[in-house]
């Protein structure tokens, strides 16, 4: 019986992997479309062959022809716009935005200046697989600031080796809500109690084994 659970639990992974790459499939599909919506608006417009109007008008007759069609309306056509314009001459960059969500490409359009920060975001969501909630976190603790204190200058980062194996010189950890003076017990107890948060500010290279580990340096042990 156990062969025959093994045997089972192989097809359910099948049927994963293969829904994984479906789901993949489409979200490069539809990233590559906004892309070259953005790219034919974009180049129109630099020829002069439209005005800002004609945007108007574009997202009026989408409307109005394929009203089941949704994301088309003016803001989302200039977003497209902006997405290509932002890393058309980016030859590192511009092969791998189709691996993030449009939703996500969004956040960092919205939430960032510079393109060496767009790029940081762009290359830490494909490492971390980041979920909207969780690209805002790093967003709204400036997490890309924290990073760039954190060494001496900006390096290009590898996919999918994004961040150094080190830890930061600071953390936010405002979600373990502790009182103003607490104990080193406190402090743990707050960690594991949040754990997940946690894991997602030091990055998800760490993993957790125990509340309690024994550690062996040289020639002693901590640890209980």
């Amino acid at each position: 019986m156990a062969d025959i659970g093994n045997d089972f639990n192989n097809v359910i992974n099948l049927i994963h992997r293969s829904r994984e790459s479906a789901l993949r499939k489409v979200n490069e599909e539809l990233i590559l479309l906004y892309w070259n919506v953005g790219k034919y608006i974009s180049e129109q417009m630099e020829n002069q062959k439209w005005g800002n109007s004609y945007i108007d008008e574009l997202a009026k007759f989408i409307s109005m022809n394929c009203p089941e069609i949704k994301g088309f309306n003016r803001r989302g056509l200039y977003r497209m716009k902006q997405f290509y314009e932002t890393y058309k001459d980016n030859a590192f960059v511009s092969p791998l935005v189709t691996q993030i969500s449009w939703t996500n490409h969004l956040l960092i359009l919205s939430s960032t200046k510079s393109i060496e920060e767009k790029e940081f975001y762009l290359k830490l969501c494909i490492k971390e697989k980041y979920s909207k909630r969780e690209l805002q976190r790093q967003l709204d603790s400036s997490y890309f600031e924290r990073y760039m204190l954190s060494t001496e200058k900006l390096e290009p980062m590898p996919v999918p080796k994004v961040i150094k194996d080190n830890f930061l010189d600071t953390y936010v950890l405002e979600f373990l809500n502790l009182p103003e003076r607490f104990s080193e017990y406190d402090f743990k107890k707050a960690i594991i109690g949040n754990l997940k948060k946690f894991i997602l500010e030091i990055g998800k290279d760490f993993t957790f084994i125990g509340e309690e580990y024994r550690v062996s340096v040289g020639n002693s042990v901590s640890g209980k």
